[in-house]
């Protein structure tokens, strides 16, 4: 629809007389399959003999016989422990093995690549078998560099939740234990209470101290519970983190395969993490226990210090944990970036690349309303800042800024008051109540008869709408009460969950979604109430 409004556009500027609306449609569609094979010899022609026969052995079954190694790849695990992390981990070698050529990704669109990857996925093995050899190729391409990225950022997300589940099992260790000691602990400080009130009374009346001791006990009890309180006493800080180390084995089972199959860059700020990654990639590669003298310790925080610095040299146990952990906390705040990755992606591939950037800028084209000039832009908007900052400094002197003072206390922004009197309530009450009770697609339906939004949830391929209306309005449902398609298949009577995920992989999508929520958006802008209400 959109190339054919294009073209009668053109026509018209052009005036050309506008053909039949067959002619149009032909036109369209020959332009569209033109498009979708320059899409398809892009990723296919970079590929050579050995890419294609490593693309082509995806489709076939394993040595198992059950499925085939795409199906296997495209597997997400089912729980966080190391089994399903070392199986994770082998998907990923298997797409690292193809080899792809460097930049394929970069050579067409990343939303056609998503759309290629998306329309691959909902097919099986033997459909893709049956494509002609370039857009297979192209296909399978698609998948494996999304396939990729899904896999690498399911590996990290699997270290967070491991992680997670040993901190947590460790605190609460820590917890029971103090609590199964809570009748000790009351009877050792009831029992030093009694001696330290004998004590006071002894310095008080001048006796001896020991005696007094020994009159509420004998000396060698004094000892011996002196001893089990010692026992009892957790360290001062009142910390779990020593616990974490007896759950060392399970993050080793898969920590040094982890770490080798990730490709890790840092920014400055996690170098020292980076460099101690690297130390336990050296000593797994070496078989070697002990940590060298030398290895970066910059990143160890005072919590980790006692544990992992020791009277003997660097403990191995805690010194893995530590790295570990601040390799999580680094990925989260984006100081080191994963190669191949969609979430945890280099910054850099956010932005234009360099060479295009310079040749865009040097043809005064960039798509930007700003000065390409980076002293000039600093200087206009220091110039813009502090024209405004002296504007709130007036305003702020005279008491003139709206619902705000400054004083020498601070910012205080006046209180809102209730938009809503409390007498509203009760109306609000009595009109709840003469409401019909509707089931919710049944509005949805109503809403779409106003508004039409549910034409904007095409099939991912052809572009044809959903047959079943409330079917797919029910899918939506269950996006947006967070209660799944198995849940929601069981609470709807003539429903099936292979109905609903199949209206779901192949009609609804992100930009599904976003076209729909504008067409309700602007329909709320028309109706007459958003004169008074927005």
């Amino acid at each position: 629809i959109v190339l054919a409004r294009a073209l009668i556009e053109h026509l018209r500027r052009q005036s050309v007389i506008v053909p039949a609306l067959n002619a149009v449609e032909r036109a369209s569609a020959e332009a569209i399959t033109r498009a979708n094979r320059r899409l398809y010899d892009a990723l296919a022609e970079p590929l050579t003999d050995v890419h294609r026969r490593r693309l082509d052995d995806l489709l076939k079954r394993r040595d198992n016989g059950k499925t085939t190694w795409l199906a296997w790849l495209r597997q997400s695990p089912v729980k966080p422990n190391s089994r399903h992390m070392l199986e994770h981990i082998e998907r990923l070698k298997a797409w690292q093995a193809l080899d792809l050529p460097s930049g394929i990704e970069r050579l067409v669109h990343q939303n056609r690549l998503l759309k290629i990857a998306r329309e691959g996925g909902q097919m099986t093995p033997a459909d893709l078998a049956k494509f002609e050899p370039q857009r297979r190729y192209a296909t399978l391409v698609a998948l494996a560099i999304e396939g990729m990225a899904t896999v690498t950022d399911e590996i990290i997300d699997l270290h967070d939740r491991i992680l997670g589940k040993l901190f947590n099992a460790a605190k609460n260790k820590h917890q029971q234990q103090f609590q199964a000691s809570g009748k000790a602990i009351n009877a050792k400080v009831r029992l030093f209470g009694r001696i330290g009130q004998a004590l006071i009374e002894a310095k008080q009346a001048g006796r001896d101290p020991f005696a007094a001791i020994e009159a509420v006990m004998s000396w060698d009890a004094f000892a011996e519970s002196v001893t089990e309180a010692q026992r009892l006493a957790q360290p001062e800080d009142f910390d779990f983190l020593h616990r974490i180390g007896e759950s060392y084995a399970t993050l080793r089972r898969y920590a040094p395969e982890f770490l080798d199959v990730l490709k890790l860059r840092a920014a400055p700020a996690a170098k020292d993490v980076l460099d101690a990654i690297e130390v336990l990639r050296s000593m797994n590669s070496d078989n070697a226990r002990k940590v060298p003298t030398d290895a970066p310790t910059e990143f160890i925080k005072p919590r980790w210090q006692k544990l992992v610095m020791t009277d003997t040299g660097i403990d191995r146990r805690y010194y893995e944990l530590c790295a570990l952990s601040e390799l999580k906390n680094a990925l989260r705040s984006g100081d080191i970036w994963v190669q191949g990755s969609r979430q945890f992606k280099d910054f850099e591939d956010y932005l234009v690349p360099p060479a295009k950037f310079a040749s865009l800028k040097q043809a005064s084209e960039l798509p930007l309303a700003v000065a390409t000039d980076c002293d000039q832009y600093l200087h206009d908007r220091l110039t813009l800042l502090e024209t405004q900052l002296a504007t709130v400094n007036r305003m702020a002197l005279a008491n003139e800024l709206p619902d705000a003072i400054i004083t020498e206390s601070g910012l205080k922004i006046t209180p809102l008051d209730a938009a809503v009197p409390d007498t509203a309530q009760a109306l609000i009450d009595q009109t709840a109540m003469i409401l019909p009770h509707v089931k919710i697609t049944e509005l949805l339906l109503e809403v779409d008869e106003w508004t039409g939004f549910t034409r904007h949830f095409a099939h991912l391929k052809s572009g044809d709408l959903a047959k079943d209306k409330n079917l797919l309005l029910t899918t939506i449902l269950a996006d947006a009460i967070n209660l799944g398609l198995t849940k929601m298949a069981e609470s709807c009577p003539g429903t099936t969950y292979a109905k609903l995920a199949w209206l779901q992989a192949w009609h609804i999508r992100d930009e599904t979604y976003g076209a729909a929520l504008a067409e309700l958006v602007n329909a709320q802008f028309r109706h007459p109430f958003a004169e008074h209400w927005g």
